[in-house]
């Protein structure tokens, strides 16, 4: 089934309590345990959100969610800068990727 499809399933929340600082926070755990569970099917990853406890009716996105072509929903941050994106950008971290392949190819 893609994206642009009628589903006729019923849809279910699964709500989990965290604790972090701040709403930035929880949107970064709430983004990192969404994203380890992308192999299951079921997940609508771009409908998650999170809400402050005692506060159940206001939602906050936890992606942008935006529409893209062919169906697809964007996946970064709800408030990130440029275009949206399918795939989930990675840190730059100034500093090549270092692997065990890579340290073996240097020993030669």
């Amino acid at each position: 089934m893609t994206a642009t499809e009628v589903d006729d399933r019923p849809r279910f929340v699964v709500h989990l309590t965290l604790h972090a600082e701040n709403l930035a926070g929880a949107r970064l755990l709430a983004r990192s345990l969404a994203r380890s569970l992308t192999f299951l099917p079921e997940l609508v990853l771009g409908e998650t959100t999170i809400s402050v406890n005692g506060a159940p009716d206001v939602h906050h996105q936890v992606f942008c969610d935006r529409l893209l072509d062919g169906g697809w929903r964007c996946l970064l941050r709800p408030d990130h800068d440029g275009d949206c994106s399918r795939r989930f950008l990675q840190p730059i971290t100034g500093r090549a990727r270092h692997d065990r392949t890579t340290a073996a190819r240097n020993r030669r």
